[in-house]
């Protein structure tokens, strides 16, 4: 029997959503699923993660912390 491989595709607790046009830009932050705020920084996402009770060890590691439309450095508009 043959079986076939199937991509890891990760849930993370943590999605930060594309940067948002504002004074200053802000990137939405979800919990679970559930929107918990905006992030200007990543100081803000740690903040949002910390009042969650989700600890965050490692931000690039896509099991914990899933960053749409850039990454921990992408806070502003292009």
């Amino acid at each position: 029997m043959t079986e076939i491989a199937s991509p890891h595709i990760s849930h993370p607790r943590i999605m930060v959503l594309g940067v948002q046009p504002g004074t200053p830009p802000f990137r939405i932050v979800e919990i679970d699923g559930v929107v918990v705020g905006e992030a200007k920084t990543v100081t803000d996402v740690l903040a949002a993660a910390a009042a969650f009770g989700v600890p965050i060890h490692d931000m690039d590691d896509p099991d914990v912390v899933r960053w749409v439309g850039g990454d921990k450095y992408t806070w502003k508009l292009h």
